[in-house]
């Protein structure tokens, strides 16, 4: 005699309810606030506005730099120093960072969004090479270009030709071992460039990857950025603290940048902020002093 299984059910369940079992209460997540439910378009507009607000920046900063990682077995931290971010867009900047207690000049390095000038006074040495590493150094700080604060600093915006996507991401988390387990919600912005020509006999259309920006759900703040280089390899990942109110302006209080590759890491924490200032073109200009030894980059 065949059993079918809507009649095997009905002899297994009196078998199975006769077993053993034990039920345990986990904890739910707290959720302090609606969870806001934005259209992708929603997103990329956010992101040029907070953009578009903004022509310059006078940024006071404390910096620290990390040198290192799990790949190399060891990491140096440097000391933390107080510095300024000048940057006019689209990509004039000056970076000035200075000597713990003394406050002397430890770098100052300038660029016009195609080439850098970089002095070390304490090291009577100056470097000038183009914003684009082709040929990595052994030292990571050498590998330092001007793009890694102007693509980071800010946000950039959005071009109406490119390509955009949105994934919703939920994860869980314990603060301590009794805090309560806190939801942490996060919407991914995915950039592309343009869209591929489809090429022969291809089976698909491939589309580089440019950013990933990080959103949270609950007030779509961004929250990190991914940057990727041409070939789709991970070169920054940003992770942007609180908003604080700078003058009237809601600015991140604290940018973390990563760059794996090089392996380093530069943590900036905002000190003071002047947005939408002029700033002159002096305010770019550095003069490598006489007698000082130049390097050129690659």
């Amino acid at each position: 005699m065949r059993i079918g299984p809507s009649k095997l059910l009905v002899f297994l369940f009196p078998l199975l309810s006769g077993c053993l079992r034990n039920t345990r209460l986990l904890q739910q997540p707290e959720s302090n606030s609606p969870i806001v439910n934005p259209s992708v378009l929603q997103l990329v507009e956010t992101v040029n506005q907070r953009y578009d607000r903004i022509s310059s920046l006078t940024v006071t900063v404390d910096v620290a730099v990390t040198v290192g990682g799990i790949h190399t077995g060891e990491e140096t931290n440097y000391s933390p120093c107080s510095g300024y971010l000048l940057l006019r867009k689209p990509n004039m900047l000056r970076v000035l960072i200075l000597v713990p207690v003394l406050h002397t000049r430890a770098m100052d390095m300038v660029s016009d969004g195609t080439s850098f000038t970089l002095l070390m006074p304490s090291k009577n040495r100056a470097i000038e090479g183009t914003n684009t590493v082709t040929r990595s150094a052994d030292n990571p700080l050498e590998n330092l270009r001007p793009n890694i604060f102007v693509d980071t600093i800010m946000i950039h915006d959005i071009a109406p030709d490119q390509i955009v996507s949105m994934i919703q991401e939920t994860t869980s988390r314990r603060n301590g071992e009794t805090k309560p387990i806190a939801e942490l919600p996060e919407y991914d912005l995915m950039v592309f460039g343009e869209a591929p020509p489809r090429q022969p006999h291809a089976p698909a259309r491939v589309a580089k990857p440019q950013r990933v920006i990080h959103f949270n759900q609950r007030d779509l703040l961004p929250v990190g950025q991914d940057i990727y280089g041409a070939n789709g390899e991970l070169e920054t990942q940003v992770i942007y603290g609180p908003d604080q109110n700078f003058g009237g302006v809601d600015f991140p209080s604290m940018i973390d940048i990563n760059r794996p590759t090089d392996k380093y890491r530069i943590q900036l924490t905002v000190r003071k902020l002047t947005v939408n200032q002029s700033l002159a073109d002096d305010s770019f200009a550095l003069k490598i002093p006489v007698g000082m030894q130049v390097q050129k980059l690659q």
